[in-house]
């Protein structure tokens, strides 16, 4: 998990959600080239969770950026020769995240929503 915090001035701290989707393949699964990037994911030290249709994750912007980028290059590595990637990147400046814990608050929040009803 990383150290970094949504406090730093000159950082914000991104709670994001990527689907790498590589093009180009000779096979219909994708699932070889995802396994790459989650690899590159792991050597990141970021905080993130993969889905079936894409990946949580959660640092500074500059950080979950670099990740992203060197998934691409892992992925064209591999033999992908086009890459169409879906971001969503959301910050906050209101109030701390704790590192790491961006995602599982906001549904831990609607959890405990559901739970009153």
């Amino acid at each position: 998990m990383s150290s970094e915090t949504s406090t730093s001035q000159d950082e914000l701290y991104a709670v994001a959600d990527f689907c790498l989707i590589p093009i180009g393949t000779a096979e219909t699964s994708v699932a070889e080239y995802i396994a790459e990037c989650q690899r590159v994911l792991e050597k990141s030290g970021l905080s993130f969770k993969m889905h079936g249709y894409g990946t949580n994750l959660e640092g500074s912007w500059s950080a979950v950026s670099d990740a992203i980028h060197a998934c691409h290059k892992a992925v064209h590595a591999k033999g992908a020769a086009r890459i169409a990637t879906d971001i969503r990147i959301g910050t906050r400046t209101d109030k701390t995240l704790p590192p790491g814990q961006g995602n599982a608050l906001k549904v831990q929040r609607v959890e405990d929503i559901l739970k009153k009803q």
